[in-house]
């Protein structure tokens, strides 16, 4: 292993020039050259120290090895956050704005040993009773419903009109909202990740799924809500609405970012814009391109060591965050020679262990109708801006496209448009921003609106 004097220097602009000590995480700079990053960080070994944001410190794994020993070592490297020291013990500050991706929730996601499998069960098994078939009309109509929200202008931002509220409309249908609480979840939901308003928007989400979960308990529907509430984990209110939330994160925001980095390689690359004979495998190589070299959730899975330990030389303290980058790990050197003969899901971008994704198989069939349905509607769409302009959300957890600006030939609308209902006053969707009329609904009735629209 080098010393820290036989180090690279950090990349161009990173504040590890500065202080000498944690690598942070969060800001410009680290967006725009995570890969510098990565590759600055892997000489201090399979993982180094880096800062998730002001005052928060944790270590990140950057080797393939490593990190699979991490997920698949749970009696070593446990996830219930409640072990936490530093939050414990007062040293992270309660409003630093990764506290809530690290925070424990009675959920399947903080959970270990008999009671992550309970809660876990609860999940995979609700998950399996989703229809393909039915999923697959569902994601035809939003992708329809949006794409007709911006066909006539010849022009788009293909992340907040296209790939940030499909997911979102899915999840609506699969969780079995009606059209009052599925506007208020979506407000909600995109106002957290938007960082607009998060306080009152996660207000409005928290009173949207108490009121889903109450109806469900009364009303039960054919849907993943009501089959959680039937399970014979019996999970409480309180566990129901921490899982709903566990689903509503993991399908959204990384969905997000898969469908608008695959476009981004569909509109840009030419070795997928190049070939129009074989549309379906291209989209789906796309997204396998995402998913090695710049996964949607890039560093995440934070674990907690039951007690001090060695990971391949690097010391990692009991209760100290231990993080994993599936971005570095992806590509690490050491797969170099054998990364493209690798399996498809041979990527960590799923994550590996107990703690696998429960949900791949349809998350990868929504992306890859979202992406299929667009391409095909617009022909002709291509990026209005160079793709090496484009920018990336800052942030230590995500890889996300600020924007996806996109041009095409302005086609007809494929149903007379339905009028977007006007938000109730008060709880309907808290202070949603309105937006402008060619934008389509406002934020706070995009469900109602798709509804509506789709009865025409």
């Amino acid at each position: 292993m080098q010393s820290h004097s036989e180090f690279q220097a950090p990349p161009p602009g990173c504040p590890a020039h500065d202080s000498g000590k944690s690598v942070p995480l969060y800001g410009p700079e680290f967006a725009a050259d995570p890969d510098g990053f990565y590759s600055y960080l892997r000489q201090f070994g399979p993982a180094a120290p880096v800062e998730l944001a002001p005052g928060v410190d944790a270590t990140l794994v950057t080797d393939y090895a490593a990190a699979l020993h991490v997920l698949q070592n749970p009696d070593v490297f446990a996830r219930d956050s409640r072990r936490w020291r530093a939050l414990n013990e007062g040293l992270v500050p309660p409003d630093s704005p990764v506290v809530p991706m690290m925070a424990y929730r009675p959920n399947c996601l903080f959970s270990d040993g008999a009671d992550h499998l309970r809660l876990r069960q609860a999940v995979t098994h609700s998950m399996a009773r989703v229809d393909t078939h039915r999923l697959s009309r569902h994601v035809e109509r939003v992708a329809a419903y949006l794409i007709d929200q911006f066909s006539g202008r010849g022009r788009a931002d293909l992340v907040s009109d296209y790939a940030q509220m499909l997911p979102l409309l899915v999840i609506n249908d699969l969780f079995g909202c009606p059209a009052e609480i599925g506007d208020r979840l979506v407000f909600g939901t995109s106002g957290i990740f938007d960082g607009v308003d998060a306080e009152n928007a996660n207000e409005v989400l928290t009173e949207a799924l108490i009121e889903l979960v109450t109806l469900k308990r009364t009303t039960p529907g054919d849907d993943v809500t009501s089959w959680m509430m039937q399970h014979q984990a019996n999970l409480t209110d309180e566990e129901m609405i921490h899982q709903l939330v566990t689903l509503i994160a993991a399908g959204t925001q990384p969905m997000q970012n898969v469908i608008a980095s695959a476009l981004r390689l569909m509109l840009s690359d030419a070795k997928y814009a190049g070939d129009q004979h074989a549309a379906g495998m291209l989209v789906e190589d796309a997204i396998n391109d995402v998913l090695w070299n710049g996964p949607p959730l890039a560093n995440y899975a934070v674990h907690y060591p039951v007690y001090d330990v060695d990971l391949s030389g690097s010391a990692l303290d009991a209760g100290s965050p231990v993080l994993i980058s599936f971005a570095a790990a992806n590509t690490d050197p050491s797969l170099s020679m054998s990364r493209q003969t690798l399996s498809k899901r041979a990527h960590l971008a799923w994550g590996a262990g107990p703690h696998a994704c429960p949900a791949k198989d349809p998350a990868l069939l929504i992306a890859v109708l979202a992406i299929e349905k667009l391409l095909n509607t617009l022909p002709d769409i291509d990026l209005s801006v160079p793709a090496d302009h484009l920018t990336w959300r800052p942030g230590p957890f995500h890889r996300a496209l600020s924007s996806l600006p996109a041009r095409f030939t302005p086609v007809r609308t494929e149903k007379k448009r339905a009028a977007a209902p006007v938000p109730s006053a008060g709880r309907s969707a808290g202070n949603a921003p309105t937006r402008p009329a060619h934008h389509g609904p406002e934020k706070g009735s995009w469900w109602s609106g798709f509804l509506g629209w789709w009865k025409v």
